[in-house]
């Protein structure tokens, strides 16, 4: 039995059946046996199916909003805005399912012609921070595809996955098409992992559980994309505007608590701007509404368990810079917290999974861009600075997969995300999201007598 818990209230809002090995062949079997009729199905009849899911997402947001705020205890303002991304990702990807085109090649002797075939049952893992966004991001190319799924939320956040597969049959999606296991990542992740029927795996998680997704995908040569930890520097020049940069550096640390891999938690500024900057980084992170998910006005809530407020509080072994203020009773509240750092503390290296930020002061772009990339992960960040050619010659140089200038934003439907070095491979959103999900074949066709 799973036993889901509501982290603001340690409440149990839900008991879940769990699946173990029989059940994970079976949802295996299930998709595919439903792989060759979808596959076949028409372009226009599969955008079709997505954008009616698509339609029932924003038909049921507020519902699927508390849903992901209660078993997260993420801020309900902000669950709202995730599940408006959901049904923006299955539109896009109902656009995309007739322009995910093949090549015709010139050659001798005949015409060479290429098509994008699907790779057919397709192994998904999402992580508790995010369960329903990052569940569509893979869904949605997946099944645009043609590929058939086998859906595996984390043990501690199923409950809008599991909403999510009724959408899918309401809009008309075969059964057998989208398949939710819910349980243990060690038994279902791992079995789906190891299946011989499973074309692929799509991972988001730790680093270390990342290792472990490779080294149980190398027995049958799965395909693997990985979207793992990540260390994000936000690197503040002297001559940016500090006000607009330190008013947006917490919620780049502090939004969904801190359990963000995008976390921009290594805060690097020029020294000569540094104490000025850190004032005002202060007195906004002084503002940040920590409290009741539910409420409109919050804008941090819990961490997800009391294990990982334990691990996140591990890392703070100095007097903080601040140190902010948590709700006192029930609930797995974690303050916001400023530590001043070196490049090389713990606390600048590992990933936190929380919300504390490390500012690190550096003395020029050479300096700023090593310590950037001092690092084992690549996977988003920050450059703020007025001058342009300096942008870009950072962003240039540092070792990441998605960088933003003088914001802090980085995901977007149409665009690619994912990470460099031990933040994974692979990329999610956008059109190149698809060359995940299918295969290439190439066909010579002889036009000689």
């Amino acid at each position: 039995m799973t036993t889901v818990v509501n982290p603001a209230t340690e409440e149990v809002i839900a008991e879940l059946e769990s699946a173990g090995v029989e059940e994970t062949d079976a949802a295996v079997a299930r998709a595919k046996a439903a792989f060759p009729a979808w596959r076949k199905v028409a372009p226009a009849d599969r955008a079709r199916l997505l954008r009616r899911l698509a339609t029932l997402v924003e038909e049921q947001h507020e519902e699927l909003a508390r849903l992901e705020s209660r078993n997260v205890g993420k801020p309900i303002s902000g669950a709202r805005g995730e599940v408006g991304m959901v049904a923006q990702v299955f539109h896009y990807y109902a656009g995309a399912v007739d322009k995910h085109l093949g090549e015709t090649i010139p050659v001798a002797g005949g015409v060479d012609l290429t098509f994008r075939e699907p790779l057919g049952v397709v192994g998904l893992i999402v992580p508790w921070n995010f369960p329903l966004n990052i569940a569509s991001w893979k869904l949605g190319p997946a099944l645009a595809c043609g590929d058939t799924v086998v859906l595996k939320p984390a043990e501690l956040t199923p409950l809008t996955a599991v909403r999510l597969a009724e959408l899918a049959l309401e809009a008309g999606i075969p059964e057998g098409v989208l398949n939710v296991l819910v349980g243990k990542g060690s038994v279902v992740g791992q079995r789906l992992i190891e299946h011989p029927d499973v074309a692929k795996i799509g991972f988001t998680g730790s680093t270390e559980v990342g290792r472990q997704v490779m080294r149980g995908a190398a027995g049958t040569i799965k395909r693997v994309t990985l979207e793992l930890g990540g260390k994000s520097a936000n690197v503040v020049f002297a001559d940016a505007d500090l006000e607009r940069a330190a008013a947006a550096a917490p919620y780049a640390v502090f939004d969904n608590a801190g359990q963000d891999c995008c976390a921009r938690s290594r805060i690097l500024v020029e020294a000569s701007a540094y104490d000025r900057f850190a004032e005002l980084l202060v007195e906004a992170t002084r503002g940040v509404r920590v409290g009741d998910p539910e409420d409109e006005a919050t804008e941090m809530g819990p961490l997800i368990s009391a294990a990982h407020r334990e691990t996140v509080a591990s890392f703070v072994e100095a007097e903080p810079l601040f140190r902010g203020d948590a709700p006192d009773g029930r609930g797995f509240w974690y303050p916001c917290t400023l530590v001043e750092a070196r490049p090389g503390d713990r606390i600048a290296r590992d990933e936190v999974f929380g919300p504390v930020a490390a500012l690190i002061p550096f003395v020029d772009e050479e300096e700023a861009i090593r310590i950037a990339n001092d690092s084992d992960y690549g996977l988003s960040g920050s450059i703020w600075t007025e001058n342009g050619a300096r942008a870009l010659r950072v962003a240039r140089a540092i070792d990441t997969g998605v960088l933003s200038i003088n914001s802090n934003s980085s995901v977007r439907v149409s665009t690619p995300f994912g990470g460099f070095k031990q933040s994974g491979f692979g990329r999610e959103l956008g059109m190149h999201a698809l060359a995940g999900y299918s295969e290439i074949k190439n066909v010579f066709y002889s036009t000689e007598g």
